[in-house]
């Protein structure tokens, strides 16, 4: 592994095992939402951000989709349902990689639908109570068992390119972890969308500029201001149906 990859393997085994050890189901959405993998894996794979960065937002939101459905309606065991899932974003990543152009109007198209898809998701999905949960494994057991399952994933960056960026590296331990509250880790991804579609439109623009670090320095000032916002849309759509069905909006953590 090269240094990215180190630093890569740290951090989402160091996120992925916070997820696994906060209770409350919105507060494990949460932390899925921080850019701490795509920051890296943006370092390690070494490319600029172009149309299949984006894509894989919109490959993302179809793998947690994906294991909510299999496991809840399909009756799959969880830990099926995530393979599944992830070995699809894997092969749809791989093939779309290899023959899409990553600039020019294939990124700005990119941009417009993946935005769209996310807040349409965002402005449509309702709120749901989901039961809490908290890993009962000691951190030393659990710990370990997450840096596996990341090292794995890592090696599959060179197939996925930009798609590697936003692979559910976080995502599946979490699926894991929220496999009593899917429905609310599904209702996050569109807050990943719509947060980081103008991270991505920053980056792109500025990376030819001040290069990869400068690049990601600048998308993550946009990330700062676009993360209050698209929680406030959420919380927004939440209001809206709760008065829609005549109850209380319940207060976000």
């Amino acid at each position: 592994m090269e240094r990215w990859d180190i630093a890569l393997l740290i951090v989402v085994s160091i996120q992925a095992t916070l997820v696994a050890y906060v209770r409350q189901p919105r507060a494990k959405a949460l932390l899925v939402t921080f850019p701490f993998p795509f920051s890296l894996a943006y370092l390690s794979v070494g490319r600029p951000v172009d149309a299949t960065n984006v894509l894989g937002m919109a490959l993302l939101l179809l793998f947690v989709h994906g294991v909510r459905w299999l496991h809840v309606h399909g009756k799959r065991h969880i830990v099926l349902a995530i393979i599944a899932a992830a070995i699809l974003y894997g092969v749809l990543g791989a093939a779309i990689a290899r023959v899409l152009p990553g600039g020019g109007w294939v990124f700005w198209t990119a941009c417009a639908a993946v935005g769209a898809l996310g807040a349409t998701f965002l402005h449509l999905q309702p709120h749901r109570e989901e039961p809490s949960h908290r890993s009962p494994l000691p951190v030393w057991v659990k710990l370990p068992l997450i840096a596996a399952v990341i090292s794995v994933l890592i090696l599959t960056k060179h197939w996925l390119q930009g798609f590697m960026t936003v692979f559910p590296m976080v995502t599946v331990v979490a699926a894991y972890e929220a496999r009593h509250s899917l429905w609310t880790l599904s209702r996050q991804i569109p807050v990943v969308i719509v947060t980081m579609c103008p991270v991505m439109i920053a980056m792109h623009l500025a990376q030819p500029h001040t290069g990869p670090y400068g690049a990601l320095a600048v998308g993550w000032l946009v990330f700062a201001g676009a993360l209050p916002v698209a929680e406030w849309l959420k919380h927004r759509t939440h209001t809206r149906y709760a008065l829609a069905v005549g109850s209380e909006p319940a207060q976000y953590n």
